[in-house]
């Protein structure tokens, strides 16, 4: 467990918080720090996410998660897709995906190469293609295979670049998955990972119902001083603050809660220095953002693609302003880079007060 497990959390009806100070996140050599970190989101956290979300206070991301076949192919569209990563955002980690071993360790060594600080295996996606394809959360069924692809891309990367894994706690409820999944954590860590990563949701699951905090809490207890990260269920500052208390597990990664609202890691910051939960940003300061947002995902994809890949993101930023319905529709309808500047003036204009994005599901500490 670590110091903050057993802490006493005081919230009053504003979000204030007071709690100790949390310890820095290390994995392996590679000194992390603040341990609130922004997972790997599949189409979603490429260059342009990742750099305003280090901005905006969390101390790594993941770049989205890769398949090694795509990794290896040798056009260079293909990796301007992947392999960008900016000075600023070190420490940076690459997560894979696959379904053969030895492509996995081509893979990584190609990660390194691109820049990468930490190479991170996902044996966690839930999506049917995926796992119809032997990929992500269908290697938890097989932990011989699971362990084969940890152990080739452990040894195919230099000593000090640190592997780490994403898990699910199982491909379902079944006593026999969790036999697997335990296997697969220590086989892991027998092999030399600098830290797992834990969904708390089973396969099967995908993303319906809650996350099991109870179950993290019980692979941490079993880790030991073994490093730990929880995944699930985190969309308030406070949920990050309430599953590491809970759960004592070492560090937590926000997936679907940071998109379109990396201000989590700036508030959960502010809460673990015992500091009253800071307002949501204002309107100014969300077209700051969304503007910048815009202006590094040009310059990755081009005028004409970014406004494609921003359109989803600015649906999820509609979330934080006063009148969310009409700001989203506004930016479905969002087609071309020029109409962007029309949608602000009409909508963010006035520095008026945002607001909190809605919570998402009740997190479920008991089960």
């Amino acid at each position: 467990m670590n110091a903050f497990a057993g802490s006493r959390v005081q919230n009053d009806a504003l979000g204030e918080v007071q709690r100790p100070r949390l310890p820095e996140l290390w994995l392996g050599p590679v000194r992390i720090g603040f341990p609130v970190v922004q997972a790997a989101l599949s189409g979603y956290s490429d260059l342009a996410m990742r750099v305003i979300a280090r901005r905006l206070g969390a101390s790594y991301a993941l770049c989205e998660v890769v398949l090694d076949q795509f990794v290896l192919q040798r056009s260079n569209k293909a990796r301007r897709l992947w392999a960008q990563v900016a000075e600023e955002e070190h420490p940076v980690g690459g997560q894979l995906m696959g379904a053969e071993p030895e492509q996995f360790a081509q893979a990584a060594r190609e990660l390194v190469r691109a820049g990468f600080d930490v190479v991170d295996i996902n044996f966690g996606c839930p999506v049917k293609k995926v796992l119809g394809r032997c990929r992500g959360g269908y290697h938890l069924g097989q932990p011989e295979v699971a362990l084969e692809i940890v152990a080739r891309v452990r040894d195919a990367v230099p000593p000090q670049v640190p592997v780490t894994v994403k898990m699910r706690r199982g491909i379902d409820d079944s006593p026999e998955s969790e036999e697997k999944f335990f296997r697969i954590l220590d086989g892991a860590f027998a092999l030399g990972v600098a830290a797992v990563t834990v969904h708390g949701r089973t396969v099967k699951q995908r993303y319906e119902g809650p996350a099991s905090w109870e179950f993290l809490r019980k692979v941490k207890q079993h880790a030991g001083r073994r490093t730990v990260l929880g995944s699930g269920d985190l969309f308030t500052a406070r949920d990050c603050l309430e599953m590491i208390r809970t759960t004592g597990v070492d560090g937590v990664t926000v997936a679907r809660g940071a998109i379109g609202n990396p201000w989590i890691f700036q508030q959960v910051r502010a809460l673990a220095r015992g500091e009253p939960l800071p307002p949501p940003p204002s309107l100014h300061e969300q077209r700051r953002v969304i503007q910048e947002h815009f202006r590094l995902a040009a310059g990755i994809y081009g005028a004409k693609h970014a406004c494609r890949q921003m359109r989803k993101f600015c649906i999820k930023y509609s979330k934080l302003h006063p009148e969310s319905e009409a700001v989203r529709q506004a930016f479905v309808g969002l087609s071309r880079l020029e109409e962007l500047p029309g949608i602000l003036e009409r909508f963010y204009a006035e520095d008026r007060p945002g607001r909190y994005p809605p919570a998402g599901p009740e997190p479920n500490h008991g089960r």
